[in-house]
């Protein structure tokens, strides 16, 4: 039966993946993160679901053991933060081209380089711009919630499952360490070896007798059949956009102003939005769930309704380059951020709304489209 229980980020991420009916985890410790595999060793699933769990000698070690269990169409799983998300690229570019499924999880920490263990949306080119080497793409969940961060583990294996391909939950250290109410669901029980066969023996390797052989590999020496590769990649990636695209609007259908912001930062940004509403001033906000696959479309049509766009962030300015792209110059668009480990207030998005959008940014936009049109 479901359960309602009082957890954080990390820990009902972790309890989701064992009731998903996960095989194995690999990984690493690294603040913001080490919960997830604290509270995996703590709850022997083992002994309640069969499921794997194992500290690896690195992160490189553990996105390698994914690899090799992903190849058997297990469903298998890696938590780490910006660093380790960092080592784990090789390995995550070569699941990608291999096209196999995994879920990755990367609860962001501030950078560059060590930086601090303090929340920090900063990776998000890393996320949806490939990180690793060569042409693919992951599709990426940003949970907004530790009911999210529950609700996405079980999303991402099916996403994984859809595409054969590597999903990431891109959280980050403040939803991962913040205590909610989550409700847990049922327990799923683990696909059996045979079932596995049945379902995934087309291309996953698991030892069956009496057929071809699957080859599992992300080489291909020839350049005639990589590009093909690629091209079937990239209509893997058209596919998701089409059909697993996800976002959510808050107070936008009588918005003149908009919000974008996603993760801990839409958190933050619904009650700015909250405090504009009581100033008379009509703000929306728009969620990205999914960074990649990116809401283009509905971001382009919301920029006939409203005056100014506000990308609110963790970072020094990353998603609002997607927002501008998505948007195509109709309106005037500008980042807010806070850095280091530093979270924003609502008060200071409100501030920053009206100074760079409301007060000046419309303004400015208006002046310069009048004197380009004369």
């Amino acid at each position: 039966m479901s359960e309602l229980k009082l957890m954080k980020g990390n820990e009902a991420l972790a309890e989701a993946a064992i009731r998903a009916g996960a095989d194995a985890y690999f990984g690493y410790p690294i603040t913001p993160q080490s919960e997830v595999i604290e509270y995996l060793m703590s709850e022997r699933p083992e002994q309640r679901t069969g499921m794997v769990v194992l500290q690896a000698e690195s992160e490189i070690a553990a996105i390698n053991m994914v690899y090799g269990a992903a190849s058997t169409a297990k469903r298998v799983m890696t938590s780490s933060s910006s660093p380790g998300i960092s080592l784990k690229l090789e390995g995550i570019s070569y699941l990608a081209g291999a096209e196999l499924p995994a879920v990755i999880v990367n609860v962001v920490r501030g950078g560059p380089g060590l930086g601090t263990i303090q929340p920090s949306q900063a990776d998000y080119f890393q996320s949806v711009k490939g990180g690793g080497h060569g042409d693919y793409k992951l599709y990426v969940l940003a949970p907004a919630s530790v009911q999210e961060m529950a609700d996405f583990v079980e999303d991402a294996f099916e996403m994984a499952f859809k595409y054969r391909n590597p999903v990431l939950i891109l959280s980050d250290g403040l939803i991962g360490q913040m205590m909610e109410k989550v409700v847990l669901k049922d327990q799923k029980k683990r696909l059996t070896n045979e079932e596995i066969i049945e379902k995934y023996g087309s291309w996953a390797v698991t030892g069956k007798k009496g057929r071809e052989r699957n080859i599992i590999t992300s080489l291909d020496l020839q350049s005639e059949k990589m590009e093909a590769r690629v091209h079937r990649l990239m209509k893997k990636y058209e596919q998701m956009e089409k059909e697993d695209l996800r976002y959510e609007k808050i107070l936008c259908d009588d918005a003149d102003y908009l919000i974008v912001a996603y993760g801990s930062s839409a958190r933050i940004s619904q009650k700015a939005v909250e405090l504009a509403r009581e100033k008379g001033i009509k703000v929306g906000l728009l969620r990205p769930i999914t960074l990649f696959p990116y809401p283009k479309k509905p971001l382009f049509e919301l920029a006939d309704q409203v005056k100014g766009i506000l990308s609110v962030e963790l970072n020094a300015g990353q998603m609002v380059e997607d927002v501008k792209l998505a948007v195509e110059h109709k309106v005037p668009v500008e980042h807010f951020g806070r850095t280091g480990g530093i979270i924003h207030t609502p008060e200071e998005i409100l501030e920053a709304l009206e100074q760079k959008i409301i007060k000046n940014g419309s303004v400015r936009y208006h002046k310069t489209r009048e004197s380009s049109i004369l």
